[in-house]
């Protein structure tokens, strides 16, 4: 390793993630904020980059000069500029499993929420509003069916709550995932979309996913569906799920990734919308975790190490 390298932290991490660093002999250099602008600035020099949804764009690859790992601080790695790194040769590392517990349980919460419409009933007892209760609809989860779309740390958590804990029957849908266990693998979206009460959305965004929950998908669902995305917004369709709703096909949507004009929005506008700032990985546990996994990544490549956790070619170019 090279002597005192410096690893450029674009997002805040937790502690035990710097400490983990600074052990190793890696100086942290920490972002004020994480803007394309400062990011450039300062990561001249930087051997290693932990970064979060902020990503790394080819200037700031190219910036650095001698940069030989990007460490995503969780999985999703759409906002990092792969071609850019593949050029480059520089890994690029995810923390797969880190968060999935919390995320699991951001989604239990929220399909919950959405069932008994929490806070919209919130918002009714603060506002002095009557005849709540008796106007609106609410459902129990047990006996229902929830489609997982995507089976990987986080979905087979989910799928093995929503059975063990709430009774329901659990379909997944994931194509590139041949062994699935827990749960009735369906080999076709819109058919796994007819029979399901709750969709569940936990796979990577790719050119294959991008925008997968679109205007045809909605009109596969079953009536007054369910539906959770706490994986990538760019999955889901906006404006289709807007008229979705709109129309009674979808009867609530819980989202913790969503467009920036979102909350301004048809959707930020709907009460049987609820919309999170990306809590999914968000608790001391998971972020503890996490940034130590990302740390670990870093020491390990700039020690001559590939991570098991490396993209693969084929994911750099998807």
């Amino acid at each position: 390793m090279t002597t005192n390298p410096k690893c450029l932290i674009v997002q805040p991490i937790h502690q035990i993630g710097i400490e983990v660093l600074r052990r190793a002999g890696i100086t942290p250099i920490l972002c004020p904020d994480p803007s394309p602008e400062t990011v450039m600035q300062m990561i001249s020099g930087c051997f290693a980059v932990i970064t979060r949804d902020a990503g790394l764009n080819a200037e700031a690859i190219a910036a650095s000069g001698a940069l030989r790992v990007i460490a995503v601080h969780g999985t999703g790695h759409d906002t990092v500029d792969k071609p850019a790194a593949m050029a480059a040769g520089t890994i690029i590392c995810t923390t797969p499993g880190a968060n999935a517990r919390s995320v699991a349980e951001l989604t239990l919460g929220l399909s919950l929420a959405l069932a008994r419409r929490i806070p919209a009933a919130n918002q009714a007892v603060r506002d002095n509003e009557t005849g709540y209760r008796e106007r609106e609809y609410f459902t129990e989860l047990k006996g229902k069916t929830a489609l997982i779309v995507g089976w990987g740390h986080i979905g087979r958590l989910v799928g093995a709550m929503f059975s063990s804990g709430l009774g329901m029957k659990i379909l997944a849908f994931s194509p590139r995932v041949a062994d699935i266990r827990g749960a009735e693998k369906v080999h076709d979206l819109c058919a796994g979309l007819a029979r399901a009460h709750l969709v569940s959305l936990h796979t990577p965004l790719r050119p294959e996913t991008d925008g997968m929950i679109d205007a045809e998908a909605f009109a596969a669902m079953r009536p007054n569906a369910l539906l959770v995305n706490t994986a990538r917004a760019g999955l889901i369709k906006e404006a289709a799920l807007a008229h979705a709703l709109e129309h009674g096909v979808v009867a609530g949507a819980a989202l913790d990734l969503f467009s920036p004009n979102a909350p301004t929005g048809p959707l930020g506008r709907n009460p049987r919308v609820i919309l999170t700032p990306h809590l999914g990985g968000t608790t001391e546990e998971a972020l503890a975790r996490t940034a130590k996994a990302a740390a670990k990544n870093v020491i390990s490549v700039l020690n001559g190490i590939q991570p098991n956790t490396a993209l693969s070619t084929k994911e750099y170019i998807s």
